[in-house]
C-alpha cells in the first residue's frame, strides 16, 4: 500500500510537517539525501508566533533552556517589544541543530521514519498518487504515496522536478556566517552597523561558540565563489571591528546572498513545496524558518484529514491561496529590512523616520507584527467576528466546571479541530457531528490583569493551528464552518 506523504528534507519544516501529518493520522516517511544530521545552524532561534505554533503541540519546553527576544527591529531600527500591549517576544540565539534534536526526537515518539542517504532524482504522478525515484544507499529504488511535498531548500530537487517557477530578484551583496570557536567576542545581539553599509552580528550559542555575521559593502557573490575559508570571514570581522580572530576557528561557515525566490505554486497537483523551496530571501532575524514552519503547519492537518477522508481535496487549495500571500509579504519585508539595514549613510534621512514611528504605538505594533508574524490573518468566508481568521491568543486559560484550567495552546495539543464554548446559552449541539475530528470544551475565560490582547470570544471554532474559523457572536452558520474545514459530517 502506497505511503500517505513522502517528505523530502529533514530540515525544521520537513520535521515539523511529518509530525503535524503523523498527528493528524497520517502515513509519513521523510527522505534526506545527507547520510546524517549536518548539525549545521542556519537560523538562530524563531519568531513569537512560531514560538506559539511549538507550545501548540507542548514542544517549547522539550528545547530546555533558551532566551526570549524581548528587544525585536525592522532593518536595524530597533522595537522595544515591552512597550507593546500584546507579547511578540521571539527566542534568540537557539542553535538550529537543537531546534531539529528536538523534533526528531517528537517523531521518534510518533513513529515517523527518516531515511537518510535518499536522494530524489524523479517522479511520476498519476490520478492515483506519485511514485519517486531516489538514489538511496542500496542503490537507485522507487517508492509511491499519494502526495509529495518538497522542503528541501532554496535549491529544491523537488520544485525543479515539478517544473514550478522561482521568480525572484539576483544577488546583489551578501553575507559571511561562521560560528567560531574560542574568540571571547563581544555580543552584538541585534547587530551593529558599521559607517559606509557595513553591519556586524554576534552571538553566544554556549559552550565558547559564538554565531558572527558580516556584511561588508565590498564582498559581492561573485567574489565568494570558489569555497570560503576562516581567513577570508576573520579579515573581514577585523576589517569592521578592529578586532582580531584569527587565533581562534570556525566550527562551521557559509556565504549567504539577498537573492530572492518566490514559487509561483505551492501546490502542483500531488506536489506541495513549503519552507525555503517555496520562498528564499535574504538571512533577517530567522524569518525564514520561523515561515516555513508556520507553512508545515498549516499544510500538515489539511493534508491529514484529506488522506483520512474527511475532506475534499478542495481544502488542499486553501494551502497556496492562505500561504502565498505570506511569503510575498516575507520577500518584501526582508527586502526593505535589507535596504534599511545594509545601505550606507544615504539612508540615514529613512533611517530617523523610521525611529520616530516606531514611537508610535500603532505602527510599532504593526512593524512587530510584521517581524513576529502574530498579525497573519487568513482569508476564512466571513467577517461578522474581529477574530476571524487570526489566531487566538494561546496563553489565554478556560477554566472548566470542576475547577481544572487549560490554555489554549493546551487544548490544540492533540492536533485537532477545537471548540470553546464559554458561554453556555451559545448552541453548539450542530457540532456533535464531527466529534470524531472536533474537540469541544466548555468553561469560561479567566480573567486576566495583562493589558491589551484579544477580546475574548462567547464561543470559538479552532482549527488545528490555531485559527479562528467560526465565533460567536456574528461569525456566521457552525455547521457550515465545520463542513467547510472538517469535511462532512459523520453518519
Amino acid at each position: 500500500m502506497a505511503k500517505g506523504v513522502i517528505v523530502v528534507g529533514a530540515g525544521p519544516v520537513g520535521l515539523m510537517l511529518a509530525g503535524e501529518l503523523r498527528l493528524g493520522g497520517a502515513d509519513v516517511v521523510i527522505y534526506d539525501r545527507l547520510p546524517a544530521p549536518s548539525g549545521e545552524t542556519r537560523g538562530l532561534g524563531f519568531t513569537g508566533r512560531t514560538a506559539e505554533v511549538f507550545g501548540q503541540r507542548g514542544l517549547l519546553d522539550r528545547l530546555g533552556e533558551f532566551r526570549w527576544g524581548k528587544q525585536g527591529h525592522f532593518g536595524g531600527v530597533r522595537i522595544n517589544f515591552n512597550a507593546l500591549e500584546e507579547s511578540h517576544y521571539g527566542v534568540m540565539g537557539l542553535a538550529q541543530s537543537r531546534t531539529e534534536e528536538m523534533l526528531q526526537g517528537w517523531l521518534a515518539e510518533l513513529g515517523v521514519t527518516v531515511r537518510r542517504g535518499y536522494e530524489v532524482v524523479d517522479y511520476r504522478e498519476t490520478d492515483e498518487g506519485v511514485t519517486v525515484v531516489f538514489d538511496g544507499p542500496e542503490g537507485r529504488g522507487e517508492e509511491s504515496a499519494q502526495y509529495l511535498v518538497g522542503c528541501d531548500g532554496a535549491h529544491s530537487a523537488v520544485r525543479k522536478l515539478a517544473g514550478i517557477d522561482f521568480p525572484g530578484l539576483p544577488a546583489t551583496r551578501g553575507v559571511y556566517l561562521a560560528d567560531v570557536v574560542g574568540a571571547q567576542i563581544p555580543m552584538r545581539p541585534i547587530g551593529e552597523r558599521i559607517p559606509g553599509g557595513g553591519m556586524v552580528l554576534s552571538v553566544s550559542l554556549g559552550g565558547g561558540v559564538d554565531r558572527i555575521v558580516v556584511h561588508e559593502p565590498t564582498v559581492s557573490a561573485e567574489q565568494a565563489k570558489g569555497g570560503l575559508t576562516f581567513e577570508q570571514v576573520a579579515d573581514a570581522w577585523e576589517r569592521m571591528t578592529g578586532e582580531r580572530i584569527h587565533h581562534a576557528s570556525a566550527s562551521w561557515m557559509a556565504f549567504l546572498t539577498n537573492a530572492t525566490g518566490l514559487a509561483a505554486e505551492y501546490r502542483r497537483g500531488r506536489v506541495f513545496l513549503a519552507g525555503d523551496a517555496a520562498h528564499d530571501h535574504a538571512p533577517l532575524g530567522a524569518q525564514g524558518v520561523s515561515v516555513g514552519i508556520q507553512d508545515a503547519v498549516n499544510l500538515g492537518w489539511k493534508l491529514a484529514s484529506v488522506l483520512r477522508g474527511w475532506a475534499p481535496q478542495s481544502l488542499l487549495d486553501t494551502y497556496h491561496s492562505e500561504r502565498h500571500p505570506i511569503g510575498e509579504l516575507l520577500i518584501r519585508n526582508t527586502l526593505a529590512q535589507s535596504l534599511l539595514y545594509l545601505s550606507g549613510e544615504e539612508m540615514e534621512p529613512l533611517r530617523g523616520v523610521m525611529g520616530e514611528l516606531v514611537r508610535i504605538p500603532e505602527a510599532a505594533r504593526h512593524l512587530a507584527g510584521l517581524v513576529s508574524g502574530l498579525d497573519i490573518r487568513y482569508p476564512v468566508g466571513e467577517d461578522g467576528h474581529p477574530l476571524l481568521g487570526l489566531r487566538l491568543q494561546p496563553d489565554r486559560e478556560l477554566e472548566r466546571a470542576d475547577g481544572t484550567r487549560s490554555s489554549v495552546a493546551e487544548l490544540l495539543h492533540a492536533g485537532r479541530g477545537v471548540l470553546v464554548v464559554a458561554e453556555p446559552a451559545v448552541d453548539v449541539a450542530s457540532a456533535t457531528g464531527w466529534a470524531d475530528r472536533v474537540d469541544v470544551h466548555t468553561g469560561a475565560w479567566v480573567a486576566t490583569d495583562t493589558p491589551g490582547g484579544q477580546e475574548m470570544p462567547a464561543a470559538a471554532l479552532l482549527r488545528p493551528d490555531g485559527h479562528v474559523v467560526w465565533a460567536a457572536p456574528g461569525g456566521g452558520d457552525l455547521a457550515e464552518a465545520l463542513t467547510r474545514w472538517f469535511g462532512a459530517a459523520r453518519r
